[in-house]
């Protein structure tokens, strides 16, 4: 009897318990605080940013570990993840979408998806504007036969396309490998393929409407630099500049960026255009990889309109899934 006195006595009082989770929950909650103060030192930034909304699956199993030392310290520790992860993208999981819309648009990353089958399944979500990138020598003259029957307009400049039921004009291709104020770096991107990115203006009843379709580097995580995101942070920035500068009241970005908006690198273009997925969609709207979706990497983003409704749409043989919105005049 006085043994299990004195041991009861020994043992630590719950708020004491657990030293080692407590610190991981506020770890855990200063790192979703703070993300952006991270230094990106060998890409360290950026690949936290685009896991960001996996980090609160460390919540439950944190409290499972505390519930287990029966630890009250790390139990109230983990309100901190939690509130922050909530604060951060609980906005994200209830439905937004409402009726109405004047404009139906999608983007897809076609890959090595087969062009026919490809073509019909996009065209039969009767989207007004489809941009399709990663389009090859081989693959665009499919696409241009198979859609030619519903989209009397389209353009293409280098890799990226975009066809339409409304009027295009003054299509010019962008450069997003030579970015004069990441010249020092610019031959990261020495090797992609050149017009990645397209200006476009549609034509419509309601007055014109400025559409970029862009498909940045990819980014890589190697064993000697990390996480590598040079050559899509120097298309990042020269699309921003593009669509900052940009004087037309309505633009329309669609886009694979290669990176969730979570990313540093499109910290000012969040700034300038709202996503879709955001203010229309319900859930994260994860596009890659297709057969498990992780991260939004592929993006429709707008300013001078309002959004309606965002999805993806049905798999195709890419690796990514295509997106689609509905957008109204504002």
């Amino acid at each position: 009897m006085i043994r299990n006195a004195l041991r009861a006595c020994s043992r630590p009082e719950p708020w004491k318990r657990g030293p080692v989770l407590t610190a991981l929950a506020l770890l855990l909650g200063l790192l979703l605080l703070l993300h952006a103060t991270l230094p990106d030192w060998a890409g360290l930034g950026s690949l936290v940013e685009n896991v960001l909304p996996w980090l609160g699956v460390f919540i439950p199993v944190l409290l499972a570990a505390a519930l287990w030392r029966r630890s009250l310290s790390a139990a109230t520790a983990l309100l901190l993840p939690t509130v922050a992860w909530t604060t951060l993208f609980g906005g994200l999981l209830p439905d937004k979408s409402h009726p109405g819309g004047d404009l139906t648009v999608a983007t897809h990353n076609v890959g090595a998806a087969d062009p026919a089958p490809t073509a019909r399944t996009l065209a039969a979500a009767d989207p007004d504007l489809l941009a399709l990138e990663e389009l090859t020598p081989q693959t665009t003259p499919l696409y241009e036969k198979t859609l030619a029957p519903t989209y009397p307009y389209h353009a293409i400049q280098g890799t990226v396309g975009l066809w339409s039921k409304l009027p295009l004009a003054a299509t010019h291709p962008i450069d997003i490998m030579n970015y004069g104020p990441l010249a020092a770096t610019k031959s990261a991107a020495a090797k992609l393929p050149e017009n990645r990115a397209l200006h476009t203006t549609v034509t419509t009843p309601d007055g014109p409407l400025a559409v970029y379709v862009a498909h940045l580097g990819s980014v890589r995580l190697m064993p000697r630099k990390g996480f590598w995101t040079s050559s899509r942070n120097i298309g990042a920035a020269a699309l921003t500049k593009s669509i900052t500068t940009d004087p037309t009241p309505r633009v329309l970005l669609l886009a694979d960026l290669n990176g969730t908006l979570d990313d540093r690198a499109f910290t000012t273009l969040r700034t300038h255009l709202h996503a879709t997925q955001q203010t229309s969609g319900t859930g994260f709207g994860f596009t890659w990889p297709a057969t498990f979706p992780t991260a939004r990497i592929d993006h429709i983003l707008y300013r001078g309109l309002e959004a309606n409704r965002s999805w993806t749409l049905p798999k195709t043989g890419s690796d990514h899934l295509p997106v689609a919105a509905t957008l109204t005049w504002s």
